[in-house]
């Protein structure tokens, strides 16, 4: 698979991860103020290096397909997620307020989606992407270490 990539990378994983994090990363730069205009540049510039830094986690997190404790297997589709749900959720448990006014300004204050732990879920399918992109042209596994 990884043939026209060139060999498995842990550099190539980190990087790939970085990447499609600052795209996110920009996205959220360029938009929080449509959502939130009273967001002052510290919360766009922390978006922007939040996400770019959970790329690069998920990257090395690449490394590992088998969980040294639970002795269960851990596909690049389970732990990339994972990551990003556990990092948007430790952002949510600190930024909390801040998040709330962000989803009531989008989504009003009553409803399903009133929670900012939603953002929760996002983390999640955010992972799940630079998980993939990470994968497809870095390698997964112990032999992204071994070239």
């Amino acid at each position: 698979m990884f043939e026209m990539f060139g060999n498995p990378s842990l550099v190539t994983r980190i990087a790939v991860g970085k990447a499609v994090g600052l795209v996110f990363g920009l996205i959220g730069f360029i938009f929080v103020p449509f959502f939130l205009p009273e967001a002052g540049w510290l919360i766009r510039w922390g978006i922007l290096l939040w996400y770019t830094t959970m790329g690069a986690i998920i990257g090395v997190f690449g490394v590992f397909t088998w969980h040294p404790v639970l002795q269960l297997p851990m596909p690049w589709w389970l732990c990339a997620p994972f990551v990003g749900a556990w990092m948007n959720f430790v952002l949510t448990f600190f930024g909390f307020d801040m998040m709330k006014e962000m989803v009531v300004a989008m989504f009003g204050a009553e409803g399903l989606l009133a929670s900012p732990f939603w953002f929760t879920a996002e983390g999640a399918v955010i992972g799940f992407v630079i998980g993939y992109f990470a994968t497809r042209f870095g390698g997964e596994g112990k032999e992204t270490v071994e070239h």
